[in-house]
C-alpha cells in the first residue's frame, strides 16, 4: 500500500517533470526544460521566499506548544476546561480557520481592522496588502499548529519519569534548570515529531492560501504548493510537467530538512 500510494507516485512525478504534458494527451520529452524555466521564473522565487518565511515563523509553534503544555500539565481546578479551549483549534477544519481569520482581517467589520483603525486612525487590510498578507496567513496557520504541538507535548509529559523529577528537586533543581536538564531531554521524541510535522505543514501550506487569498494580491502570497496547483490544475494552463517540476523541488526541500532531523536524532540516540 505504501509503495502504491507513496513511493511509485514520487518516481512518476519525477518522470512527468521531464515532459511537456497537459494531463490528457501524449507526453513529450523535453528533458530539463521545465527546471530551466523555473530558474528564470520570478513567480517561483516569490513562492520559494514565502515558503522560507512560512518555515521560519511556523517553527514558533513548537516552543509555544511546549509552554502551553507545561501550563496545562498542572493539577489545578478547572484545568480540563482550559485544555478543551486550547485543543479546540486543532479539531476544526482548516477551511473554517481560513474563513474565521478572513473575517477577522476584513476591512470594515473585521475585529483586527477595527482595532488598528481605533489605535492608529487608519485601518490596514491585511489580506489586500502585499507587505502583510503572508504574515496574516501564517498567523492563521499557527493557531491550530500550536494546538497540535501542545497535544504532542502533553502526551510526552505524561511519560516523563517522576523519580527523575523528584531526584532533581532533592538536588535543588527548579524552574529553568529543571526544564532544561530534566524535562526537555525526556521530551526529545515529542520534539522530533513536532518539528517534523511543523516543517512539513509549513512547506505544504496550500489550504489556507487557497481559502484566504488564492495567492493574491498579485501573486504575493503564493507558496510552492499553491503555485504547483496553479500551473498543473487551474485555469492557467494544465502544465502537468511544469507543476511536477515544482513538486519535485518542494519534495527535495522537505527531504533535506527531514533527513537532517532524522540524522540528528540518530546521532543523539547513539551518543555520537
Amino acid at each position: 500500500m505504501f509503495s502504491v500510494y507513496v513511493i511509485i507516485p514520487i518516481f512518476q512525478s519525477i518522470w512527468v517533470s521531464f515532459h511537456d504534458w497537459d494531463g490528457l494527451g501524449a507526453m513529450r520529452w523535453i528533458g530539463l526544460a521545465n527546471y530551466s524555466e523555473l530558474w528564470w521564473d520570478e513567480a517561483f522565487y516569490t513562492s520559494l521566499k514565502n515558503n522560507i518565511i512560512w518555515l521560519a515563523l511556523y517553527l514558533l509553534a513548537v516552543p509555544a506548544g511546549l509552554m502551553i503544555a507545561l501550563f496545562l500539565n498542572q493539577t489545578v481546578r478547572g484545568i480540563r476546561i482550559y485544555k478543551s479551549l486550547f485543543f479546540f483549534p486543532f479539531v476544526i477544519s482548516q477551511v473554517v480557520v481560513g474563513l474565521i481569520f478572513s473575517w477577522f482581517y476584513a476591512p470594515g467589520f473585521g475585529l483586527l481592522y477595527a482595532l488598528i483603525e481605533w489605535v492608529s486612525g487608519t485601518g490596514v487590510a491585511i489580506l489586500a496588502d502585499e507587505r502583510y498578507v503572508t504574515y496574516g496567513i501564517i498567523a492563521a496557520g499557527l493557531w491550530p499548529q500550536i494546538a497540535y504541538c501542545m497535544i504532542l507535548y502533553l502526551t510526552g509529559l505524561n511519560a516523563v519519569a517522576a523519580d527523575q523529577i523528584e531526584a532533581a528537586r532533592l538536588d535543588g533543581a527548579k524552574g529553568w534548570r529543571m526544564l532544561w536538564h530534566v524535562v526537555l531531554p525526556q521530551l526529545r521524541p515529542a520534539t522530533f515529531i513536532a518539528v517534523v510535522v511543523t516543517v512539513i505543514g509549513a512547506l505544504r501550506s496550500f489550504d489556507l492560501v487557497s481559502i484566504m487569498t488564492s495567492g493574491g494580491p498579485f501573486g504575493s502570497s503564493r507558496v510552492l504548493s499553491y503555485y504547483m496547483y496553479e500551473q498543473a490544475l487551474s485555469e492557467y494552463g494544465y502544465r502537468m510537467g511544469y507543476g511536477a517540476a515544482i513538486a519535485v523541488v518542494l519534495f527535495g526541500i522537505m527531504m533535506i530538512f527531514i533527513s537532517g532531523f532524522i540524522w540528528k536524532m540518530w546521532r543523539d540516540e547513539k551518543g555520537v
